[in-house]
């Protein structure tokens, strides 16, 4: 069997530094008929539950720790019996969205999770918040970069524990190095490709941004 990419968009709110925003986020599921690992369980475990199906889930991974992206992440382990995977760095966000549930595992920068026969890689990416993830799927020719680079530039370093020079640094280091034809799959919003972002990522890098 082989292994698919589904979607799923769920909608919340996003939290952090007093303000609070509604949001849609990507749900990213990969797997095969038989089993399946979520990425960012956002918003609505009942209907990410739904969309496994009854597969068995390996894993429900966690780019990063704000709330938008694990709000839903106890509940639907509490349902499968999945464990939740996170960078440990992220640990003082989770716990403002989840002071009492611990996750399960932690995730470390060049391990490897499979899939339905597929291998995802952990790219640690910080500087959207200080543990951010991306994985890259070479088999699938995607990498899922959640809050790290969306389609039009890198994700938001406004606000606490982010920093603009950091994401920069995380995503000339670790995501333009791979193939420009890559699809990258977003927590929030359209698809884009390494290509279609490299120039003007090129272009920021070289004035020093």
């Amino acid at each position: 069997m082989t292994a698919r990419i589904e979607h799923l968009v769920t909608s919340g709110t996003f939290a952090l530094d007093g303000g609070v925003w509604n949001v849609d986020n990507n749900v990213w599921l990969v797997g095969d008929d038989e089993e399946v690992l979520v990425i960012d369980a956002a918003h609505d475990a009942a209907a990410i539950e739904k969309a496994v199906a009854g597969r068995r889930l390996v894993a429900i991974v966690c780019t990063h720790a704000h709330n938008d992206h694990i709000d839903a992440a106890p509940a639907l382990a509490d349902r499968t019996g999945a464990p939740v995977l996170l960078h440990p760095a992220e640990r003082e966000l989770w716990d403002r969205t989840h002071p009492d549930v611990a996750p399960d595992r932690e995730l470390t920068d060049g391990q490897v999770l499979s899939v339905a026969g597929v291998e995802l890689t952990v790219l640690h990416t910080p500087g959207h918040s200080p543990g951010g993830i991306c994985l890259y799927a070479p088999a699938l020719g995607t990498v899922f970069t959640g809050d790290t680079l969306f389609q039009g530039g890198p994700g938001a370093t406004g606000r606490s524990f982010s920093d603009f020079p950091t994401i920069i640094g995380s995503i000339r280091d670790r995501l333009l190095s791979l193939p420009p034809e890559t699809v990258v799959r977003t927590g929030h919003g359209d698809t884009t490709t390494i290509g279609a972002e490299a120039p003007a990522l090129e272009d920021w890098i070289a004035r020093g941004h």
